[in-house]
């Protein structure tokens, strides 16, 4: 696709760029240049999304849902604050089914205009800091009601899921050995990339199996890795990760009623792929893969764990992540607790090895100069006067 070039125009009254919308914000990311504006429709901006927007250095920001709805303390609005990338709500539905990908817009004060329909404008509220941080001290307020609900919603799916996950369950079968191996699960979660570079000697020197959860196949592609394995219903992953030559399993729903979104697109794109129908999130299931293959450690990236982290997927519960870390316990660890057993250090001994390879070639023709030679020739002499003989 080739990139339409794009003209940012800021000043205190106006911001001009190429305008890119997707309802889904990580569908959207790949498509962003810097100084585009991105239009999303992303209620309750999560940290890795608005992290993937500061990346694209977007000229603005312009939301279709409330950044903040108040049900918790969203980290995604602060992002941007701190990045300087003005964030504004567009409540007027027209905006989605007038605008054109690429259409250059134009933001002056709390109205946003097409240059291709200059008589129609679409009326905006900005955020700014002030805004932001009373949003979310009433998220605060609320964080109590949304962690009772949480939990009740978790203990209502355990007994339902608890029978599923935690009974023999019927893996597909891969060609990737992983049975006695490493396996590293990667998540497009919060800090995956710091995560990623943090065991990066690790990845290196054990050289585990690397099993991409939808994104965090192409974070391990950008981390120069390739993965073995991509697990999930593959609507977030790049056709470049889904090209690259790794096993496919795809997450299918128990639902008869849902259908994984990534069946249809590997099937048009022509490659071969494993369908495994299972509860939980694709996350869960990519570790009870490793598990079930026979792992012999299961080093986690990404992973969600928080409260925050489940309420920013718009989880309702925890209870497949619950049984399946129950499950796979003994073999899970942390990224961060793998980096403190591969800290980042100078190969002391590498280096020696290549300074004496290197040096001897300079030895050797120093040896065979003429002062090589009467160097020798003094050391014999002083040596026989030394030892008498």
């Amino acid at each position: 696709m080739s990139r339409t070039t794009t003209h940012i125009q800021r000043s205190i009254q106006s911001i001009q760029g190429a305008a890119r919308f997707d309802r889904r914000t990580k569908r959207l990311v790949p498509r962003l240049h810097a100084g585009d504006i991105a239009i999303i429709d992303h209620a309750d901006l999560d940290g890795v999304a608005a992290e993937a927007l500061v990346a694209r250095q977007v000229a603005a920001v312009v939301n279709l849902s409330p950044f903040i709805t108040g049900r918790y303390p969203n980290p995604g609005p602060s992002i941007l604050l701190r990045a300087a990338i003005p964030m504004y709500e567009c409540h007027d539905p027209r905006l989605a089914d007038t605008l054109q990908e690429g259409d250059t817009v134009t933001i002056t004060g709390d109205m946003l205009c097409l240059s291709r329909l200059p008589e129609v404008s679409f009326p905006l509220q900005r955020l700014d800091e002030e805004r932001v941080q009373q949003l979310l001290v009433l998220a605060q307020q609320r964080l109590k009601n949304e962690l009772r609900a949480f939990a009740q919603n978790t203990l209502e799916y355990l007994q339902e899921e608890s029978e599923a996950l935690l009974d023999v369950l019927e893996v597909p079968e891969i060609n990737t050995t992983i049975a006695g191996r490493h396996a590293v699960v990667v998540v497009r979660g919060e800090q995956f990339k710091q995560d990623l570079i943090a065991i990066r000697n690790y990845l290196r020197e054990v050289r585990p199996i690397l099993i991409g959860v939808d994104g965090g196949a192409d974070a391990l592609l950008e981390m120069g890795f390739k993965p073995h394995i991509i697990v999930g219903d593959m609507d977030s992953v790049s056709d470049r990760a889904l090209q690259c030559g790794a096993e496919l399993v795809v997450h299918q729903y128990t639902s008869a009623e849902r259908k994984s979104p990534g069946i249809e697109r590997v099937q048009r794109m022509g490659l071969p792929h494993t369908v495994w129908r299972a509860p939980g999130t694709s996350e869960d299931i990519a570790m009870l893969l490793a598990y079930e293959k026979g792992a012999q450690l299961i080093v986690a990236v990404g992973t969600h764990f928080s409260l925050l982290e489940f309420l920013e997927k718009g989880r309702r519960g925890m209870s497949s992540t619950f049984l399946t870390r129950l499950r796979v316990g003994d073999r899970l660890v942390d990224a961060k607790g793998v980096s403190r057993l591969y800290p980042q250090r100078f190969a002391w001994r590498e280096f020696s090895w290549l300074f004496v390879a290197a040096m001897m070639p300079v030895v050797v023709a120093f040896l065979l100069s003429p002062a090589g030679r009467d160097l020798v020739r003094l050391l014999y002499v002083w040596l026989r006067l030394r030892l008498h003989f």
